[in-house]
């Protein structure tokens, strides 16, 4: 090999040693993001209000506890457990 030649190998190694170098290091990965559920059954709605399940059942029963049928799926939305859950506080202070 000629001087003028490993002269060129040894410049774009060093080139190549300063690329690797100013390469971003690693970042971790972004988490993913689940949407919030909307519809609940009944048993879930029951244990976030902290309630038995054939307690939950009658307030749906009565119309306490707003639900929608899909099919023949029964569901309770997020703000209709909020919602009951209000309710309940308030009568509670009232009374």
């Amino acid at each position: 090999m000629t001087d003028d030649r490993t002269a060129q190998i040894g410049q774009l190694l060093a080139q190549l040693a300063t690329l690797v170098a100013d390469q971003p290091t690693a970042r971790e990965p972004e988490p993913v993001v689940r949407p919030t559920r909307l519809l609940f059954t009944v048993e879930e709605a029951a244990e976030q209000l902290g309630i038995g399940k054939t307690t939950a059942y009658a307030y749906v029963r009565t119309g306490e506890l707003e639900s929608v049928l899909i099919g023949r799926l029964r569901r309770i939305h997020a703000d209709a457990i909020a919602g009951f859950a209000a309710r309940l506080v308030a009568r509670n202070r009232a009374a």
